[in-house]
């Protein structure tokens, strides 16, 4: 199963949600995406004026985060594999202190990297290290009580005038607050952040839907089978996509569903 951002946010169970970019960008998001209601969701909307680190992100959304914990993930994060039910499911029942991934990649000094002792133990992690300590990077998908909001107040910018999202992470792991849990080779990871890594995701994404007949992380699909929304907002939705694959793909969806259920009806 491949998960793009929302489709993550939304198996963990989070519907509550803020799309945070840029100036330009955020208005477009909010013309696409709306408030959420068709998918039985409720979204939000924060501008991030100029470019200044991740962890700006629990800044920008302060009043949104409250007292509650908050996931985070970025836009350009593409996840596969089944495996990731259970770390969402492990994320969703932290309330304070902080939950993150590591995963084995070739290039590790593209990404914040976990450094370990002789025991197998988290000791460090690293931002863009030119000499990696490990191979293992962490994703960009993180888990974090409420308390991070003043965590990442209290950080000075780094060199490159950015709140680091690992200096967040370091934070939390001198505390001794930091689960690290390493991803196996049973899921696997995609990080869209170039245009040849984006090249290469798209390929494999299609390479399942054709293979599979199957609408990779289909919003609409997992509202419906999450119970958020019903067949007669399923269909209004299908209509939406009319005479085009996509709107095939939810009709089929609700076909399926009359097979298991024949006692209601549906003429596509």
């Amino acid at each position: 199963m491949i998960y793009y951002p929302l489709s993550v946010l939304m198996l963990a169970g989070i519907r509550d949600i803020l799309i945070i970019s840029t100036p330009e960008d955020t208005p477009r998001f909010e013309k696409l995406f709306g408030d959420g209601s068709h998918l039985g969701l409720r979204f939000f909307y924060a501008v991030q004026e100029r470019p200044g680190g991740l962890a700006q992100a629990f800044l920008v959304g302060e009043s949104f985060i409250g007292q509650s914990p908050v996931a985070l993930i970025l836009g350009d994060n593409i996840f596969y594999g089944q495996d990731l039910m259970e770390s969402l499911q492990e994320g969703m029942r932290l309330r304070s202190g902080g939950l993150i991934f590591g995963y084995r990649v070739k290039d590790p000094q593209r990404y914040g990297v976990v450094q370990f002792d002789e025991f197998g133990e988290v000791i460090d992690i690293e931002e863009k290290p030119s000499i990696p300590k490990s191979s293992y990077a962490v994703p960009g998908l993180y888990f974090y009580g409420p308390e991070v909001v003043e965590i990442a107040r209290s950080l000075k910018p780094s060199l490159r005038g950015e709140v680091e999202i690992t200096d967040v992470n370091r934070h939390y792991l001198r505390e001794k607050k930091l689960r690290v849990r390493l991803l196996g080779a049973g899921l696997a990871w995609l990080d869209t952040g170039t245009f040849d890594a984006f090249q290469k995701a798209s390929l494999f994404v299609q390479a399942i839907q054709e293979r599979q007949g199957i609408q990779i992380a289909c919003l609409e699909e997992i509202a419906y089978s999450l119970g958020y929304i019903n067949k007669d907002a399923l269909e209004r939705l299908a209509e939406c996509y009319a005479k085009n694959e996509y709107g095939d793909y939810l009709h089929s969806i609700l076909l399926k569903s009359l097979a298991l259920f024949p006692g209601n009806s549906y003429t596509p």
